[in-house]
């Protein structure tokens, strides 16, 4: 039992995505259900809502692929940093609520923006000012900044 708890504990997260994912999997296929019973009703109307309702398990299906990829590939990316010894270090100072205390982040983002800034064709400081800015609390641009570090790990580089 012991054995189980300890696997549980270190696949947390992978289990969590794994069940949301079975749920949203399982939405998607009975709303495709629905919008297939939907298009073959004889009513008009009941036809044009099938299609329209068609839509939602096309793009839910788009989003959720392009999440776990982009999850895969951040993982992916964080044992290659770990393995190297690039992985930047949680120092920062918390609030009792476990909060990280914004200026403290916001002055090791700086660090690693000068980074980026000196290296943009490298990820791993893209990887690193991706987690910089998740510190500091903006979310859409630690995504964008680990988009494009995924997008340099894979070798793509800009049109």
């Amino acid at each position: 039992m012991a054995g189980f708890l300890a696997a549980f504990r270190k696949n947390r997260t992978k289990i969590w995505v794994a069940l949301v994912t079975l749920l949203l999997v399982f939405y998607l296929v009975v709303s495709f259900q629905r919008s297939i019973l939907l298009l073959t009703d004889s009513n008009l109307t009941a036809r044009a809502i099938g299609a329209a309702y068609l839509v939602l398990p096309v793009v839910g299906a788009w989003a959720l692929i392009r999440e776990l990829m982009f999850g895969a590939r951040t993982e992916q990316m964080a044992k290659v940093l770990e393995a190297e010894g690039g992985l930047p270090v949680d120092e920062l100072p918390r609030t009792p609520g476990g909060r990280i205390v914004r200026e403290a982040a916001d002055a090791e983002f700086e660090k690693y923006k000068a980074e980026a800034e000196a290296a943009p064709g490298d990820w791993r400081s893209w990887f690193r000012l991706s987690c910089a800015y998740d510190a500091a609390g903006d979310r859409k641009r630690a995504r964008a900044s680990m988009r494009e570090a995924g997008r340099l790990f894979r070798g793509k580089v800009p049109a």
